[in-house]
């Protein structure tokens, strides 16, 4: 297929392909190890079943999981595990995971525990998914103490990002890819705007494959992924979910480009080249909700556990992002007194 782009992902031991493109399913079958007999597809009901791949000569058993967080847990997991086991999967065989990533958060996290770790491929089905959660291994389910704190890295064998799933994609799914796209703008100091949507979704996976080749277990370089994420993550929160991820993620870059700007990074042309690309480029016109107290974020943000000590940001500079711990909370306030003047 002509407009089929593969990106090679190179991690620790393995290496493994991404297809982005037009029926990239079909690509799965070809790279399927010679050892495999048994195929579990775990996917969910509103996922379409012609999204899921043939694998012919194979014998395939589906596994459908519930929608929402709140089936993204361990009992989902070993459910699905003791439905691989009576349907004969042996550490040979692979788990297919088909859906967005919540699909393959729960499916590759499935994978690595069953056996002590079997084959896993992806094929994502959102935006999302394609430019963020079907990547780089890391897998999970959640507890009522916190998002993802039970999971393990465990990288898939193949991954097809499906552009024919997009098109039966809600208004709502696509913002929640189109803030992790942005975020890919400033991680590379490139112009995606230029590429069309395949393009842009080829080179997020190249920029998000090279950083997890270099950082695979999130010691350093892959906290940048976590741009526009410590207040995203703490607006999701604190909204029970009502702004959709990449909304809050839209505005987690926004508050970064402003707080980058009080502390004397960056110029106001960048802080304005930030409004362009979520605002302008992906029509992310979204607004702070005036509901949220700053106290309540502060804390909120501290608990995000990606922030290592108290208040921990991403933050631009002319030489590229860099972490920055402990950012004084005064200029936090003052920063964000900038930002909901422009974004209330």
């Amino acid at each position: 297929m002509g407009d089929m782009r593969t990106v090679t992902v190179n991690v620790g031991h393995t290496s493994y392909p991404v297809f982005v493109g037009t029926g990239a399913r079909r690509e799965l079958a070809a790279v399927v190890p010679a050892s495999v007999r048994r195929v579990a597809v775990v996917t969910q009901d509103s996922v379409p079943a012609g999204l899921i791949p043939s694998f012919a000569g194979l014998d395939v058993s589906l596994h459908l999981i519930g929608e929402g967080e709140d089936h993204k847990s361990m009992a989902t997991v070993e459910t699905l595990c003791r439905a691989f086991s009576r349907a004969g999967l042996t550490r040979n065989d692979l788990v297919v995971g088909v859906g967005g990533g919540m699909v393959t958060d729960v499916a590759g996290f499935a994978a690595a525990s069953y056996h002590r770790g079997t084959r896993v491929m992806h094929v994502a089905t959102t935006l999302l998914g394609m430019v963020d959660a079907a990547i780089g291994g890391k897998t999970g389910v959640n507890i009522p103490e916190g998002k993802n704190l039970i999971g393990a890295f465990w990288q898939p064998s193949a991954v097809a990002c499906d552009l024919d799933a997009l098109g039966t994609l809600p208004e709502r799914e696509h913002r929640c890819g189109s803030g992790e796209l942005a975020k890919y703008h400033f991680i590379a100091r490139e112009d995606l705007a230029s590429l069309d949507l395949s393009g842009r979704i080829a080179r997020a996976v190249e920029i998000k494959a090279r950083i997890v080749e270099a950082d695979e277990r999130e010691g350093g370089e892959r906290a940048l992924l976590n741009y526009g994420h410590t207040l995203g993550h703490a607006v999701e929160s604190l909204t029970a979910y009502s702004i959709a991820h990449g909304e809050a993620v839209a505005l987690g870059l926004l508050f970064a480009a402003h707080l980058a700007v009080r502390m004397g990074r960056i110029g106001e042309e960048r802080l304005a080249q930030h409004y362009e690309v979520v605002r302008g480029t992906y029509g992310l016109d979204v607004r702070m909700p005036p509901s949220i107290p700053f106290g309540e974020l502060v804390e909120e943000m501290g608990r995000d556990k990606k922030a290592l000590s108290s208040l921990t940001f991403v933050l631009d500079s002319p030489a590229g992002l860099q972490v920055v711990p402990d950012v004084p909370v005064g200029v936090l306030e003052a920063a964000y007194g900038d930002f909901l003047a422009e974004n209330s």
